[in-house]
């Protein structure tokens, strides 16, 4: 059974949100939707200028794209505005024009994947240098969550430290003489104490990594970002999809591997499940 978050969530506040703009954004998706070009939820609304939006987006997304830009060096689209109307919300950022390194990446030379890697760690690393508010493992505004792969609601948290974190992840199931080895094992290892979070990505796929030739040009896709445990890009980012399988073997040439970590959640994803 899920609970409520432990902690008050803090909500994630529009970006230029004008009468102006909300009219401009509104009638641009009204006159362009049928013939401009769009990528899933992100609707191309000129050459330099995109639209990411849904009933099931959110305002901390633009919020954590606005945050990295300020903080780090990371490539990430400018925000150009947000705002939710009517239960949608609608993001306006830069477009960045680069190709999703995993079109081709098996064809890449073994230099060319090497340059690649290398700036991806250095992309890691910088989010690593940003130092956490407190202990709780929230979105970058210290509230709710999103993450469709974890089972139970998209939306969770936030939490005032990384063991209410694992208790969600689990069910809220507590260490018991009746649950099986791997079961109690997992508990163990989630209840010990853990470093500070750190801010993670959530997501780093090839898909969300855009390159121009060698040169990584942004880093998209932010909707499963926040403060994490140490070890969560690592293993989010080696839970790959089917059309991805190839980048579970690249995944800790950016990453420090963590293979205790990964052996866990694959425990976890067997008896609490993963979508």
């Amino acid at each position: 059974m899920r609970v409520p978050p432990t902690i008050v969530p803090s909500e994630s506040k529009p970006i230029n949100d004008t009468y102006h703009n909300r009219f401009l954004v509104l009638a641009s998706i009204k006159l362009l939707k049928h013939f401009r070009p769009r990528n899933g939820g992100i609707l191309f609304l000129t050459d330099k200028i995109c639209v990411k939006y849904g009933p099931l987006k959110n305002l901390s997304e633009a919020s954590t794209m606005q945050f990295i830009r300020q903080h780090t060096s990371i490539p990430v689209p400018r925000i150009i505005c947000s705002f939710t109307r009517k239960g949608w919300t609608y993001i306006v950022m830069e477009r960045i024009h680069g190709d999703m390194i995993g079109r081709g990446w098996t064809s890449r030379a073994d230099e060319s994947k090497a340059k690649i890697l290398s700036q991806l760690k250095v992309i890691v690393a910088d989010m690593r240098k940003i130092a956490p508010p407190n202990l709780a493992v929230s979105n970058v505004d210290g509230g709710i969550l999103y993450d469709s792969r974890i089972y139970g609601p998209m939306r969770f948290g936030p939490f005032k430290d990384i063991q209410d974190f694992h208790k969600h992840l689990r069910g809220e199931l507590e260490a018991h003489v009746d649950n099986s080895d791997d079961v109690s094992s997992l508990i163990a290892w989630q209840d010990s104490p853990f470093p500070v979070p750190v801010f993670t990505h959530g997501d780093l796929s090839s898909l969300n990594i855009l390159a121009r030739g060698d040169e990584v040009v942004g880093i998209i896709d932010w909707e499963t970002a926040g403060w994490y445990p140490v070890y969560w890009e690592y293993t989010t980012a080696s839970h790959v999809n089917p059309q991805n399988l190839f980048w579970k073997e690249e995944v800790g040439r950016f990453v420090d591997p963590m293979p205790k970590e990964l052996a866990m959640e694959e425990i976890r994803q067997k008896y609490f499940g993963d979508v």
